[in-house]
């Protein structure tokens, strides 16, 4: 790979993001907008990330089980380890992304993740198939028994931990990388808009699939059986992602973008007394990317706001004698606005997320404290309520798509319908109506008790379930492509890397809320362990309140934020008087 452009201290500091199509070591090297778009690129990277996603999942929802009755490690150490692996692996993309989008490129950094990501499953099977590499006896939950070896364990979380770095840069790179095989046509931004629908369909189905099939076969048949299968899942995966590459655009990084906001912040601290107008009452002039021909779409107009920012693209003497770091663009320092204004959305992400949390959590107790059968005679495995969600989720997906978003585009005449702040509003009204759902099901179901009328079915928390999947859909989708479409264009790993690291903070704030409800509530509390005897009702009263707060912080944010602006001319822009 050639060496990025170098930054100028001449004052023609260039940043333009070179695209490059067709394999990288074929050495057939052109531009990537000149490659016409074609559906079998965004094809494969869904078929890749369904086939991922059974293969993550299969291994990540059963983690506990398998160290527990495979393993036989003890409670306390089963938690701690896969809490460990859960924070490495949501942290791990952070890293893939700073890779991805600084030195290597997606392309090349989803091919780096794959060979760790099938080392270590292959390893994860290995280690359940073969008999000296786990204790000889199964184990009940429960029940005591011997553990297993520091070989054995050692070799089990070598693989785990091979695994979770393969994640790192799957998870970063491969929904950028996806995005990027479309045209920027802002006339049908419907294409891109789906590409995002399907990709967190896909997701979702994966998750459906493992949960179900391949949990059911490593429990109930084999572990190494599943973790096969998820293996060969991956493997298929990887080799449609490899046969594919002449079908796909890639986009090569030419710098760091971390070393392009640290420059603008110091330049901003350099020149903190500079004035944005003259003496004479004329603009100071802003430093801006010549044009070379090429990647116009990745230069940004000036925006208002954070005026403290712009003076590291003043020009207070002649561009080339300053340096590259007392001297910025344009572009540059408007990507560091768009981060800054990114931020307090992201903050409000992290707190839905949580709210979010509670359908793994607090809607399955509420769910074994009711009646599981139906019919009489079938009994619903409480968790399963999980996986029939992610069945909610796709019927969402395509009522999204097929109807509500078509609709929107008819009343509001935008070509995407709803703007994506807008669908993000909307997933988090969502979740406020299945929080206050679950709470009104909650207190029925305890007067029921208390009042001698009987159980509830579990076919009450049906609606909350319902709910959740709309909120996650409208939400999920539009976090994905505003993170994705928000970002500047060399640091779209990383903001699409942060957006999946709000579901993992996400769960963190969880158990914190968790933790202080317990201490305050005192003995039996909120989250007795009899709910009969506890106030589960108020504890969802509790996080409606929390999401309806930050819904309304959202809406404040979303009102106050200012979209990236894409430069429509190449001619250097000037800092306006009128605009300060």
């Amino acid at each position: 790979m050639s060496p990025p452009p170098t930054g100028g201290s001449n004052g023609r500091h260039q940043r333009q993001q070179e695209a490059v199509s067709s394999m990288e070591s074929g050495g057939d090297v052109s531009g990537a907008a000149t490659k016409r778009f074609t559906w079998k690129g965004p094809v494969i990277v869904l078929v890749f990330e369904l086939l991922e996603s059974i293969a993550f999942s299969g291994v990540a929802l059963n983690l506990v089980v398998y160290l527990a009755t495979v393993l036989h490690g003890s409670t306390a150490f089963n938690a701690a380890h896969v809490d460990t692996w859960n924070g490495t692996t949501f942290v791990v993309p952070v890293i893939g992304a700073f890779l991805a989008d600084s030195y290597w490129g997606k392309y090349r950094t989803i091919l780096a993740s794959i060979v760790f990501y099938l080392v270590g499953l292959v390893l994860l099977t290995v280690s359940a198939a073969i008999p000296s590499l786990r204790p000889a006896t199964a184990c009940q939950v429960g029940q005591p028994c011997a553990p297993a070896t520091k070989t054995q364990f050692s070799v089990f979380f070598a693989a785990l931990y091979l695994t979770s770095v393969g994640t790192g840069g799957v998870k970063s790179a491969l929904l950028p990388f996806g995005a990027e095989q479309y045209d920027d046509d802002a006339q049908r931004p419907e294409r891109k808009q789906a590409f995002f629908s399907w990709f967190f369909a896909a997701i979702n189905l994966g998750i459906f699939v493992a949960g179900t099939l391949v949990s059911w076969l490593e429990q109930n048949v084999s572990w190494a059986l599943g973790f096969g299968i998820g293996t060969g899942c991956f493997f298929v995966a990887a080799l449609a992602f490899v046969a594919g590459t002449p079908c796909y655009r890639v986009q090569m990084p030419t710098g760091s973008p971390l070393k392009d906001i640290i420059r603008v912040l110091v330049a901003a601290v350099r020149k903190r007394n500079v004035r944005m107008e003259r003496d004479d009452g004329a603009a100071v002039l802003l430093h801006e990317d010549d044009d070379d021909g090429n990647g116009e779409q990745h230069r940004l107009s000036r925006t208002k706001g954070l005026r403290c920012l712009d003076k590291a693209a003043a020009i207070v003497v002649k561009a080339e004698q300053e340096g590259e770091w007392s001297l910025c663009t344009v572009s540059e320092v408007e990507g560091v606005k768009i981060l800054v204004r990114m931020l307090p959305i992201w903050v409000t992400c992290v707190l839905y997320a949580a709210s979010l949390g509670q359908m793994t959590t607090t809607f399955i107790q509420q769910g074994m404290a009711m009646d599981t059968r139906l019919g009489g005679r079938f009994k619903v495995p409480v968790a399963s309520l999980v996986s029939v969600e992610v069945v909610f989720m796709l019927l969402w997906v395509v009522l999204h798509d097929a109807a509500i978003i078509p609709a929107a585009r008819r009343l509001t005449g935008r070509p995407g319908g709803l703007t994506q702040l807008q669908r993000m509003g909307v997933g988090r009204f969502l979740v406020v109506l299945a929080l206050g759902t679950a709470a009104l099901v909650e207190r029925r179901r305890l007067r029921g008790i208390h009042g001698g009328s009987g159980t509830m079915s579990i076919a009450w928390q049906v609606p909350q379930f319902v709910l959740v999947a709309g909120s996650d859909v409208f939400c999920g989708i539009a976090q994905l492509e505003f993170f994705y479409g928000e970002a500047p264009a060399a640091m779209r790993s990383i903001c699409s890397a942060f957006s999946f690291l709000a579901l993992s903070l996400g769960f963190y704030v969880n158990s914190l809320v968790v933790t202080l409800v317990a201490a305050v509530t005192k003995r039996p509390g909120w989250l007795a362990p009899d709910l009969n005897a506890g106030h589960l009702d108020y504890y969802f009263w509790l996080w409606t309140i929390i999401s309806v707060a930050n819904l309304l912080l959202y809406m404040v944010l979303a009102a106050r934020y200012t979209p990236k602006q894409v430069a429509a001319a190449v001619e250097p822009m000037r800092s306006s008087s009128s605009d300060e």
